[in-house]
């Protein structure tokens, strides 16, 4: 089977779709992590991966500027994040990824698994779970999350 690569993936089973409509369960290699965000979350993982269902909630919840750039950009906000959060109780995910853009904010939430993945022999996976612009009148958005770790300058800090 050929490699899917993110917009490959979205041009297959997501594009023309009807809202809410099924789409066919894949999941796909999105990126690894830096070894400094991998040990500032504490997580033996390194691969991050995305599914389509993800894929099909940011087709059918953003506005269509805001979709293309995350699928274009989405495995950047991931691998080099600017700032980790942990995500609050009540939202879905563990942790919150943000990435200043083009001076745009972006946000990325992902979820680990306790599950034990037999062809990767680590302790369970990361997913992709949403991602979104905050924009520049809701910057407060982020107030109340912990923020875990940032850069600063070209050194990680803890």
């Amino acid at each position: 089977m050929e490699k899917l690569s993110l917009v490959k993936l979205y041009k297959k089973h997501i594009r023309g779709t009807s809202e809410k409509a099924p789409v066919v369960p894949l999941c796909i290699h999105l990126c690894t992590l830096t070894n400094a965000v991998r040990i500032a979350l504490c997580i033996q993982c390194q691969k991050i991966y995305i599914t389509t269902r993800v894929l099909k909630h940011l087709y059918d919840s953003k506005p269509a500027e805001e979709f293309e750039f995350l699928l274009r950009n989405i495995g950047v906000i991931v691998k080099y994040p600017d700032h980790l959060y942990q995500n609050k109780s009540n939202k879905r995910g563990t942790h919150l990824f943000t990435k200043t853009i083009k001076n745009i904010l972006y946000a990325c939430s992902i979820e680990t698994t306790a599950d034990k993945n037999p062809d990767e022999k680590e302790d369970g996976m990361i997913y992709v779970v949403t991602g979104f612009r905050i924009r520049p009148k809701k910057t407060s958005y982020l107030t109340n999350y912990s923020l875990i770790w940032s850069w600063k300058g070209d050194k990680p800090s803890s």
